[in-house]
């Protein structure tokens, strides 16, 4: 891999800023969510993937997704600092789980299935790890059945969003001469 240039590492930057202020109004969001429909609380989930998969496929390097998605936690812990190691971990967590997919293409490859790939198989992993933690006994399965494909669900939207957003970028003119070229 070649040296990472300032404007990659600027356009993460901004991309996480960015993400960071949409994640902070977004989790005050799914605190109130939480309280009053906490069946629902897994849609709040995806709103973490945002950031994370414009700066992937906006720019189309390793690390990215990474990068975007931890600057974009630190920004949103300036206006929730109670929620610093959730931003922060969160961040880290999407950025590795979005870009799993592409590591293990070498970076080659960058069809839309594979973002799809690595925000579905995210969003079970997130789905998986409340239903343990939460216990699974103490719900009726009726609200798993509503809460879990919401879990799986929405990374894919947001990653959807994400990747349409990075498009529009694109068309703008904003990533031309920082992406990698792909053949």
């Amino acid at each position: 891999m070649d040296r990472v240039s300032t404007r990659v590492i600027l356009s993460c930057a901004a991309i996480g800023v960015g993400g960071g202020l949409f994640a902070a109004g977004a989790g005050y969001l799914a605190g109130l969510i939480a309280v009053i429909a906490p069946v629902l609380y897994g849609v709040t989930i995806g709103t973490h993937f945002l950031p994370s998969a414009v700066g992937l496929a906006l720019l189309r390097r390793p690390g990215t997704a990474v990068l975007t998605g931890l600057i974009a936690g630190l920004v949103a812990s300036a206006f929730a600092p109670q929620w610093l190691l959730r931003y922060l971990g969160t961040g880290l967590l999407v950025g590795v789980l979005l870009e799993l997919p592409f590591l293990l293409t070498r970076y080659r490859k960058w069809s839309a299935w594979l973002y799809y790939l690595a925000a579905g198989g995210s969003g079970v992993v997130l789905g998986v790890a409340v239903f343990v933690a939460l216990g699974a006994e103490y719900y009726a399965p009726a609200v798993w059945a509503v809460a879990l494909p919401l879990y799986v669900l929405s990374p894919v939207v947001f990653t959807w969003l994400g990747r349409l957003i990075a498009a529009a970028l694109e068309r703008a003119g904003v990533a031309r001469s920082s992406r990698q070229r792909t053949g």
